[in-house]
Parts: C-alpha cells; sequence; structure tokens
C-alpha cells in the first residue's frame, strides 16, 4: 500500500527533526528510499487510473482536477528524490527517467498555472478598481481572502477614475488571451497522456512500483550525507539572495523592465524561483528520510508558501506586461494593464519580505 505523505502546506503540522538528528538506531538507509519511490510510483498510478475514469468530457470537475494534482505531486516528488540520491540508483535508468518526468511536470502544470494566473489577475483588478467580472465566484472570493499577504510594500497609487473606465476592458482582454493558453494547454496535455511518449514513461514507473534499480551498494547506504547536501544547497542559494532589502517598499528596476519591450523573464526572479525549486527538493528529502511518522517543520512550511506566492504574482506580472504590449488598445486599458502589473510586482516584494521574515525565524531558533 501507498505511503500517505503529510500534506505540506498544513499549517497544523509541528516542527520536525533536523537532518543530523535522526533516531538512534534508526538510521535511514537505501531502503528507505526504494519504499519512498515505490509509494511514490504507487501514487503516480492511482491517480492515473482515476485520471482515465474520469474521461476527458470530466474536464474542469473535481475528480479530474484533483486526478491531475496526484499526479503532478508524485512527478515531483520521484523526479526530485532521483536527483537528490541520483548516487545510489543505476545511472543509466535514473538518467533516461527524470528528463521525463520533468516534461511530463512541465506538460501537465500549464493549465492549471494559466487558470489561476486568471483568477488571480481579475480579482487583483477587481480589488483595485472595484469593477465586478464574470469569472468571479464564491470561490474566486474565497481565493482572494486566503492568498492576501502582508508586508511593508505599498499599493501603486491610482486614478481610480481611469482605471474603472479601463479595467472591464483589460479583465476581458487577459480572460480571452489566458483562457486562449489554457485551452492550448489543456489540448497538449490530452495530446502527452495519449503519446507513446507517455506510454514509456508510465510503463517505467510501473516498473518503479515494485522494483526500484538501486546500486549494490545502496540498501545499507546512509541517506542522510545526500539529504544534508541537498539542504546546503538551499542554503547556498538563500544566503546569495538580497535578503537585507527585500520587501522594498518601490522597485523602480522591477517596474521598468516588467512594462519595456523586452518580453523576457524578469532577472530579478530567477534566483528567488532556484530557491524555491531547492527547498522542494530539500522538503522531499525529509519526507524519504522520516517517512510518514515525523510531523512538517512550519517554519520551511511558510519559506515555502512565500516562495509560491512570489512565483504566482511574478508570473501575473509578466501576463499583464505582456497584455500591455497588444497592438492597438486604448490608452485607458493599457493603463489599467500598467497599473495591475504595479500591483502584481508589489506582491512580489511583499512575498520575498514574507520570506525573509520567515527564514530568519529559521536561522535565528536553530
Amino acid at each position: 500500500m501507498a505511503q500517505q505523505h503529510l500534506d505540506p502546506t498544513d499549517p497544523a503540522a509541528g516542527p520536525s527533526p533536523t537532518l543530523d538528528s535522526a533516531r538512534a538506531g534508526d538510521t535511514p538507509v537505501g531502503d528507505a528510499l526504494a519504499g519512498y519511490l515505490r509509494a511514490q510510483a504507487t501514487e503516480f498510478l492511482r491517480a492515473l487510473r482515476l485520471h482515465r475514469e474520469t474521461g476527458p468530457a470530466a474536464a474542469g470537475t473535481e475528480e479530474s482536477v484533483d486526478a491531475a494534482r496526484a499526479l503532478r505531486r508524485s512527478v515531483r516528488r520521484i523526479s526530485g528524490s532521483m536527483h537528490t540520491f541520483r548516487p545510489l540508483l543505476e545511472a543509466d535508468w535514473s538518467e533516461g527517467l527524470r528528463p521525463e518526468l520533468a516534461w511530463l511536470s512541465g506538460t501537465l502544470s500549464m493549465e492549471n498555472a494559466y487558470a489561476c494566473r486568471l483568477e488571480r489577475l481579475l480579482l487583483a483588478l477587481h480589488r483595485l478598481s472595484g469593477a465586478v467580472f464574470p469569472a468571479q465566484t464564491g470561490v474566486a472570493a474565497a481565493v482572494s481572502a486566503a492568498g492576501t499577504t502582508a508586508g511593508p510594500p505599498a499599493p501603486p497609487p491610482t486614478d481610480r477614475g481611469n482605471l474603472t473606465v479601463g479595467a472591464a476592458k483589460a479583465g476581458a482582454l487577459l480572460e480571452r488571451q489566458l483562457t486562449l493558453a489554457r485551452t492550448r494547454a489543456h489540448s497538449t496535455a490530452l495530446q502527452a497522456l495519449g503519446s507513446s511518449r507517455f506510454h514509456a514513461v508510465a510503463d517505467k514507473v510501473a516498473v518503479l512500483a515494485s522494483e526500484v534499480p538501486l546500486t549494490a551498494t545502496a540498501p545499507g547506504a546512509d541517506l542522510r550525507p545526500l539529504a544534508a547536501a541537498a539542504e546546503e544547497r538551499l542554503t547556498d542559494a538563500v544566503t546569495a539572495l538580497p535578503l537585507v532589502t527585500a520587501g522594498s517598499p518601490y522597485n523602480a528596476e522591477a517596474l521598468i523592465h516588467g512594462l519595456s519591450p523586452d518580453p523576457s523573464p524578469h532577472p530579478q526572479d530567477a534566483p528567488w524561483h532556484q530557491v524555491r525549486l531547492l527547498l522542494r527538493l530539500h522538503r522531499y528529502a525529509r519526507e524519504t528520510l522520516y517517512g510518514t511518522g515525523a510531523p512538517i517543520d512550519v517554519r520551511l512550511l511558510t519559506a515555502g508558501q512565500a516562495l509560491d506566492r512570489h512565483r504566482d504574482a511574478s508570473e501575473a506580472a509578466a501576463a499583464a506586461a505582456s497584455a500591455a504590449r497588444t497592438p492597438r488598445i486604448a490608452p485607458a486599458t493599457a493603463y489599467a494593464l500598467g497599473v495591475l502589473h504595479a500591483d502584481q510586482r508589489h506582491e512580489v516584494e511583499a512575498a520575498r519580505f514574507a520570506f525573509q521574515q520567515s527564514w530568519q525565524k529559521q536561522v535565528v531558533s536553530t
């Protein structure tokens, strides 16, 4: 039976042990890695069966969304664990499967990403202008309440009259663009799930559910040094971040870059996205070591939530800037999109400040 892992977003979970505090006589070894990978492979197969049972006609239903989320969750954990503990896995098998898992995870995540981005932007437009959009529902209001962030950045000053005039057209433009992108992502995901490439991946994961290709020395090897190396990579990446200035109320460089003709990703964001990835790998390594018995470290939880908000806000800001580059849009629409972009960049700064506060508490307490 597959292991059931604690939800890393559970705020009721307490602090978990550090990597160097394994219980006496209970050193995590390679067999624990094999058990973890088998459990995640089983979760993958269960989610895939549920996804197939719901069928394409059920796209967007709760069952379909849950199945897709479970698929992404298991794929990320298999891939992340293979990355951290790759010296203990057969090299040819590991190096052949990991890129395929990365392709699958990225393909399956895009539809949900576009939907969440549109929801976030419409809610922000409503907050800034007071305009109401058809896509806003009770669920959207709940998302808005749950996603509110606190921090030093103040909201961007706006001319509310002009903003209200352009907000409706800006919202309609964003809805057209992001709904089209979501539809294409949905089609791409369906094509991927029906492809021979996906079936090859699924076959390998099915084998993984019963047999993990460890190296000859792996079953008795201590997992803690490799997990500690993942933690060290995270710590080094955090150390390189400008935590002293994180949460600055006004980041002119960020705003200027976003509204320039250059559509490339914001250069300030990349190191933060990398830290988010490394934090996720660190968390998966802890799951591998301590299994279902250890509670989640709330300090890592809050840091991860801040980095998730950072990613969401930076991508939403980029979408607003991209929409603002649409040819021949009305000045009021462009103004509304510019205000929306500035608002989301302020959300980026607030998320950085929240991460800084969480991480400094973690450093002080250790």
